[in-house]
């Protein structure tokens, strides 16, 4: 019997189903690498121009063309999600930089810190602010999940699992059921309190600071917190 022929492997490649060979791997490094360089550019280009900067503007920003924004993130709601998602990783790195400094000592301390953290980056970044919650119409139409939910529901998780921590450290179990309500709830609060915020800045002659703004709305939420502790 003709035993089977076998075509040889050109070097460097891998059998079909062992994995990718080494240039498959570059390439993809490249790619991710020149998409996260992309996504930097629109963040400069958004800071210089506003909330709604062009794509003309973004690709001046990164020294390239339109055609190869397109080809590594889409269309300019490929670009708004790149910018989303870089967003939110900030966000969250600040967030554990700010719980970090406080410690697990006080929940209330600990949310403080988060939305102080917050409000300081809507406060140096605002573009970058209204870039995302002003996002493209085929981002929240059909099945496509809004964008902005990535980073509010994971906000929301985090102040959830502080809340129910808080409740339970303190003997009010029955009313851990609650937290993911009062985590939602104080990231609809900030929220509104920061574009409100924001706007105010524009035409008041002395504007609140994060920090003021940070106490009026832990303020609100320390009482339910502290009611009842054991």
């Amino acid at each position: 019997m003709t035993p089977p022929v076998t075509i040889p492997l050109r070097p460097g490649a891998t059998p079909s189903g062992t994995g990718r060979d080494g240039r498959d791997v570059r390439w993809e490094a490249h790619r991710t690498k020149r998409r996260r360089q992309l996504v930097e550019s629109a963040l400069k280009a958004i800071r210089k121009h506003g909330a709604g900067v062009g794509m003309d503007e973004i690709a001046a920003s990164a020294g390239t063309s339109k055609t190869v924004l397109y080809r590594h993130l889409g269309d300019r709601a490929g670009l708004y999600r790149a910018v989303v998602t870089a967003v939110d990783e900030r966000i969250l790195e600040e967030f554990t930089a700010a719980e970090a400094v406080v410690g697990e000592r006080d929940t209330v301390e600990r949310i403080a810190a988060m939305v102080r953290a917050y409000l300081s980056m809507v406060e140096k970044d605002p573009e970058i602010y209204r870039f995302v919650m002003t996002r493209p119409l085929e981002t929240t139409q059909g099945e496509d999940h809004d964008p902005v939910h990535q980073i509010t529901d994971r906000i929301a998780g985090r102040l959830t699992q502080a809340l129910r921590e808080h409740l339970v450290a303190t003997g009010r179990e029955d009313a851990a059921v609650l937290a993911p309500v009062w985590g939602t709830g104080i990231v609809g609060l900030v929220q509104s309190a920061a574009e409100h915020w924001l706007s105010s800045r524009r035409t008041e002659d002395s504007p609140l600071t994060p920090d003021a703004v940070t106490d009026a709305v832990v303020s609100l939420i320390r009482p339910a917190l502290t009611e009842g502790r054991r």
